[in-house]
């Protein structure tokens, strides 16, 4: 597992500058989000541990603007192509954000199926070009 995190303020323009000109952060090639825990396929009891992987890139906190960082976004029974790609992702129960740079969360899901994906965001919590988006994995709650 690479990552690092990053602190500091240098550099910030507001927001509204940054999606007023379309700006999207360039992501390596070579990026790459994953899932460390739980497995794709688990069944797994309440509260359930996610444990987030970055390689590529580094983890730094929302509003801290750096080259080739971002912070995880977690998406749960979400699908990526439902969400606007050029603007700051939305805050809601199933677009978690770790916008402090968080690398896992303990939380509750209700029993069933679910579907977990990661998403970096920059430091405006806009997807990255491209998007650094984890495989889909699959889990029962029960």
């Amino acid at each position: 597992m690479k990552f690092f995190f990053a602190v500091g303020c240098a550099g910030l323009l507001s927001a509204s500058a940054v999606f007023a000109d379309g700006h999207r952060s360039a992501a390596p090639a070579d990026a790459r989000a994953y899932i460390i825990s739980p497995a794709d396929g688990a069944t797994v009891t309440n509260p359930v541990t996610i444990v987030f992987g970055l390689e590529g890139m580094g983890v730094a906190p929302a509003n801290v603007e750096m080259d080739n960082t971002g912070h995880h976004h977690l998406l749960i029974n979400t699908d990526p192509g439902t969400l606007d790609m050029e603007a700051g992702l939305p805050a809601t129960d199933q677009v978690v954000h770790f916008g402090g740079g968080q690398t896992q969360i303990t939380k509750e899901l209700p029993t069933g199926t679910h579907t977990l994906q990661l998403l970096l965001g920059d430091w405006t919590h806009v997807p990255h070009d491209p998007p650094v988006l984890s495989e889909v994995i699959t889990i029962t709650v029960e």
